[in-house]
């Protein structure tokens, strides 16, 4: 057998790279350079007439380009021409190995513009967007989104038909001949000088679909409806995780006089347990920036993994749990507002905090009781969460996400660093276990190389020093 090449894209940041990609690697599915873009367009030049129609200039187009490939943490557009801009982004879409409505899908959005009667599109289209993958779906939610707030102005000239005129090949990759396509069917493809009649009724159906996707944008994504939902139940929705009350946490031991103490100790002490026993058990995975990725299934009913991620740190271990329980601005650009509930002791509090996410997606808000422990046998230092119901935290962000295990232990290991382990299994909603398999690993060794990268010496620049 012809053993299949898999790309790894490490030479690639940004362009013709796959949007699962984007996730593991910085926990979006659109790079930050492009969701900057769609900004930079939305704030300064809607009302430029012919956007996406007007051809930009080749030449600024590539240097665009080469700054994002290059440097995609400090893209800067001011001042850019917005054909410029608009013609990178769909370059963007032009080039992602496969199409945004993907290759699965793409031919049951085009039959939905072909042969489903007008009154039933909308819910067709629910239908194949909720079978969509999660990444490739929060993609076209941002977009189409985007598309809505470039087609709703009138100076631009640009109507959600002109929009779609200008854009749907690059969403549908039309036009772009397959590689398995033989010479010959090439050859009698174009033959003529004609298009042919299959090619013609594909390119109204994505203009017309994409369109009416504009147009209805917040109603294909605000409500899935209740049937939909109900046929497509799984085991991630039958296994809908309850948040415990704290009295109810105590509860939990099964023991007379049980309480969230004795729940936080015992927790503490399964990770010290297994730690002991060097993680037995536990399946290991490549990862990234030199982590350690595993995970093992709970077998509690609910399909999502627990994961663990640890990395080694230039820092003492009572250094590196201050940076992770009160520090987490330092090394969490996504973390967007925070507070303490309740303190319950010196080292155990109700926490609450918000995670950002991509525009238009609802930010993440977690509400957690946590406790750590600095004087553990060896120098040993551990935190331990777990998301609580608690009438002092209302929803901040838009969606609760449930942290079902959140464990950190850290170990010295010689001339003041330490061995930093992440044990976590969180439901952030939204997502499908699929998604959760092939992601949230990814994301966990994230974590622990950021809050490891945080401890690195600062880097001169000329008289000022920067982080």
């Amino acid at each position: 057998m012809k053993r299949m090449k898999v790309p790894d894209y490490k030479d690639k940041n940004v362009f013709g790279v796959p949007l699962i990609v984007h996730v593991q690697r910085t926990g979006q599915p659109l790079p930050q350079s492009m969701q900057q873009a769609l900004r930079y367009l939305r704030s300064n030049c809607l009302d430029q007439v012919g956007l996406f129609r007007k051809s930009g200039v080749k030449s600024r187009i590539q240097a665009l380009r080469q700054m994002n490939e290059s440097s995609p943490e400090n893209v800067n557009y001011e001042d850019q021409s917005a054909y410029d801009v608009a013609d990178m982004v769909k370059q963007f879409f032009r080039d992602l190995p496969e199409p945004l409505l993907t290759s699965k899908l793409g031919e049951t959005f085009l039959h939905i513009y072909q042969h489903v009667p007008k009154e039933q599109r909308l819910q067709a289209l629910q239908a194949a967007i909720m079978l969509m993958s999660d990444e490739n779906r929060e993609v076209l939610q941002t977009l189409l989104c985007f598309l809505n707030d470039v087609s709703s102005v009138e100076e631009n000239q640009m109507t959600p038909m002109n929009v779609a005129v200008c854009l749907a090949p690059s969403l549908f990759h039309l036009n772009i001949l397959k590689k398995e396509s033989s010479p010959r069917v090439i050859q009698k493809k174009y033959a003529t000088g004609k298009p042919d009649q299959k090619d013609l009724s594909e390119n109204l159906a994505a203009t017309q679909g994409l369109a009416h996707m504009i147009i209805e944008c917040n109603k294909l994504f605000e409500q899935v409806p209740h049937e939909m939902a109900t046929q497509s139940r799984n085991s991630y929705m039958e296994a809908e995780v309850h948040c415990p009350t704290v009295e109810e946490l105590g509860k939990q031991m099964g023991e007379e006089g049980g309480n969230y103490q004795m729940y936080l100790e015992s927790l503490m002490h399964n990770l010290q347990k297994e730690a002991k026993e060097k993680f037995k058990g536990w399946v290991t995975c490549s990862s990234i920036e030199n982590t350690d990725l595993a995970y093992k299934k709970v077998g509690d009913g609910n399909p999502l993994r627990l994961w663990k991620a640890s990395v080694e740190v230039e820092a003492p271990p009572s250094v590196v749990l201050n940076r992770v329980v009160r520090e987490r601005h330092l090394w969490d650009e996504d973390f967007l507002q925070w507070k303490v509930v309740e303190t319950l002791d010196k080292q155990t509090e109700i926490y609450q905090y918000v995670l950002n996410s991509m525009a238009p997606h609802p930010g993440r808000d977690f509400v957690v009781l946590r406790t750590w422990r600095t004087d553990l046998p060896k120098g040993v230092c551990t935190l331990v969460a777990v998301s609580v119901e608690h009438e002092e935290a209302p929803l901040i962000g838009g969606v609760r996400a449930i942290v079902m295990d959140s464990q950190y232990l850290i170990e010295p290991c010689g001339s003041g660093k330490s061995r930093l382990t992440h044990v976590c299994r969180i439901d952030l909603k939204g997502h499908s276990p699929e998604w959760y398999n092939k992601v949230f690993g990814h994301l966990c060794a994230a974590e622990v190389a950021r809050i490891r990268n945080s401890f690195q010496p600062l880097i001169a620049e000329g008289p000022e020093t920067k982080i």
